[in-house]
């Protein structure tokens, strides 16, 4: 096999071509995947049932993190499961806009800020089963088991599940600064929400965004989970390649992920989203990415008031030449397009 320029300088030893031989035109005319018959109707209902559950959160100081004073919350999520989470809420004054801020596959060892504004109120929900805090809890904490677990029927798939989730770490953020003095200006439940999210988090915030209207913008970062009829068609090293093998062994399967698939979730953005995909990626192939963006892209031409701003990595789930100041300036601009959601909403 031979790499493409730079990648065969960059990834000399890489079983794969990241690029699955599509170029930037090429991407940009990924289309979102084609609609199932009740997909809108099934994250709605979800969504209902979701925002009438309380959050009980029980919350354990830790300390200051910067400009930020954090502790470890836990509260109630999807099927009274409980899950923990990092809640960093400003130190110097109350907050301006709350994010619910998501992950890779990886997990989350602690909070990280770089994407965040200082005056913003920030969850850091770690996945169910997933490490360091949720490890093991209400799924399997190994990526390629973890992204199986129940898919034998979309009610229990673990993906629809992990988005469900991220409604209710959102109600837990309103719970908290309720409960914390000084933590908002005004009622907690008017304060606009952003959701950040990359990778896993990225896939399965494409799914939950769209039917809350709480969230006034997202930044997507390399998303998974989207367009499934190219993600099956390819290998990868993620956690799609399970997904790829189950599928090619039940093929009922894809009916599931048809139901869970980001970028038909995107079709539905109503908000400003800035979606950062990788021209290579062997984790996630770049037409999943592109097809979420994409989907952003199709709701913005259709008026739904989506905002599609769209960046281009040269790579992603890789180390590379150039990807520090790539990932400096996604960084400013997250936190840029955090000052303009909020502004828009107001």
């Amino acid at each position: 096999m031979t790499l493409p320029a730079p990648y065969d300088a960059w990834f000399p030893d890489s079983p794969i071509d990241g690029t699955y031989g599509y170029d930037r035109d090429d991407l940009l005319a990924v289309p979102p995947a084609a609609e199932p018959d009740g997909f809108a109707d099934l994250w709605r209902s979800w969504h209902a049932a979701a925002r009438g559950v309380p959050a009980d959160v029980v919350a354990q100081a830790v300390g200051r993190r910067g400009s930020h004073d954090v502790s470890v919350v836990t509260f109630t999520a999807d099927g009274g499961l409980r899950l923990r989470a990092w809640l960093a809420l400003p130190a110097d004054g109350p907050a301006r806009v709350g994010i619910v801020h998501g992950h890779g596959y990886g997990g989350r060892e602690a909070p990280s800020f770089e994407r965040v504004p200082r005056d913003a109120a920030v969850i850091f929900p770690v996945a169910r089963g997933l490490g360091t805090l949720n490890a093991g809890v209400g799924a399997p904490s190994v990526s390629g088991e973890h992204v199986l677990a129940g898919i034998e029927d979309v009610g229990t798939y673990v993906l629809g599940r992990c988005a469900v989730d991220l409604w209710h770490a959102a109600t837990a953020l309103q719970e908290a600064l309720a409960d914390a003095s000084g933590g908002v200006a005004g009622d907690p439940r008017d304060l606009p929400l952003y959701y950040v999210g990359t990778s896993f988090g990225g896939g399965v915030g494409a799914l939950a965004v769209p039917w809350d209207d709480r969230f006034v913008g997202a930044t997507l970062e390399v998303p998974s989970f989207g367009q499934y009829d190219a993600r099956l068609a390819v290998p990868c090293t993620g956690s799609g390649e399970a997904q790829r093998l189950y599928v090619a062994e039940h093929p009922e399967a894809r009916a599931v992920l048809a139901l869970t698939d980001a970028s038909v979730a995107a079709t539905y953005l109503r908000v400003p989203t800035r979606v950062e995909c990788a021209l290579w990626d062997a984790h996630v192939p770049p037409p999943g990415q592109f097809g979420v963006a994409n989907g952003v892209a199709a709701a913005q031409l259709a008026g739904t008031g989506a905002e599609l701003e769209l960046a281009v990595h040269s790579a992603g789930h890789a180390e590379y030449p150039g990807q520090a100041r790539e990932l400096a300036a996604a960084f400013a601009a997250t936190r840029a397009h955090v000052d303009r959601a909020v502004a828009r909403s107001t």
